[in-house]
């Protein structure tokens, strides 16, 4: 029973730990096509490049740190130039747009990793990370939180970047796609994008899980320029907390009050917030909710 049980946790462990780290972000697999070789767990041009004995996507040695890092430099071809682009998953390579990302339940607050990059025409390459979630209600998929950084300049040495994530939602994904694109939409021959050592750091404050909910909370008016009203309904008397934060989970205010069982109503003044969306979420003894609202 014993071994039983610890059997099961490492697999607990294993699948957790699954749905939490970006596939191959050292580059340091790679799957042997013959004439070339891809990054495991990433889409590239190359499949579509290699007639012409072009690529786009290579192994670069030493990494920083490990053995590899990704090369991705956009190429003449057949008198085009394409764009070097990696995609952690697939690539349609057809309209170079990512088809499908990994699995990811994590709200991680940045984005980080190495980077070389070098620009031979005037179309800066870009990074750019998008969590997501299937919604069932409405059968669709949608944006949880999105990490964007274009190229600037030129680091012609390995340096650290940080990209900060902006959340949409306070909904848990349930994956993420990275596209790394060594070129923007008018890519020069020799335009180049090193990477290595890609990870997420942090947690957004503010952004929980939502399975369990306070009941009948309604937030209004939405949107508002001066106040909002939150209006709860609780089966039982709890100290309760408020947190308004902004899409980068920033919090902005907090307050914590005695909630009387059943109806009650806390206002709190938005007139001094930018205009754009924010959110706030409700903290009982038990549960909490997060709620979207707009100053406008």
């Amino acid at each position: 029973m014993r071994k039983l049980l610890l059997t099961t946790l490492a697999m607990f462990v294993i699948l957790n730990l699954a749905v939490a780290q970006i596939p191959n972000n050292g580059f340091e697999n790679w799957t042997n096509m013959g004439a070339y070789s891809n990054p495991d767990s990433w889409g590239t041009m190359n499949n579509t490049t290699s007639g012409g004995s072009v690529f786009t996507a290579s192994k670069g040695t030493p990494g920083s740190p490990g053995t590899s890092y990704l090369n991705l430099t956009s190429q003449l071809v057949g008198g085009n130039v394409v764009n070097g682009i990696a995609v952690s998953g697939k690539l349609d390579s057809i309209s170079k747009q990512p088809i499908s990302g990994f699995a990811f339940n994590q709200q991680p607050q940045k984005f980080t990793g190495r980077w070389q990059h070098m620009i031979y025409g005037s179309s800066q390459g870009s990074i750019s990370v998008k969590l997501t979630r299937w919604n069932t209600s409405n059968n669709t998929r949608e944006t949880i939180a999105t990490a964007n950084q274009t190229l600037s300049g030129m680091a012609m040495s390995w340096a650290n970047f940080t990209i900060n994530f902006v959340y949409q939602s306070g909904n848990i994904p349930d994956s993420c796609i990275i596209v790394l694109k060594a070129s923007g939409s008018s890519p020069a021959a020799d335009d180049y994008l090193w990477v290595d050592n890609l990870a997420f750091s942090g947690t957004v404050a503010g952004i929980e899980n939502q399975d369990n909910f306070l009941n009948n909370i309604v937030v209004y008016p939405n949107p508002s320029s001066t106040n909002i009203m939150v209006d709860l309904n609780l089966e039982f008397p709890e100290h309760t907390t408020f947190e308004l934060f902004d899409l980068a989970g920033k919090i902005i205010l907090s307050k914590m009050v005695s909630s009387p069982q059943g109806e009650s109503t806390q206002t709190f003044d938005v007139s001094e917030l930018a205009k754009g969306a924010y959110f706030i979420k409700i903290i009982s003894d038990n549960t909490s909710e997060t709620k979207k609202f707009f100053v406008e």
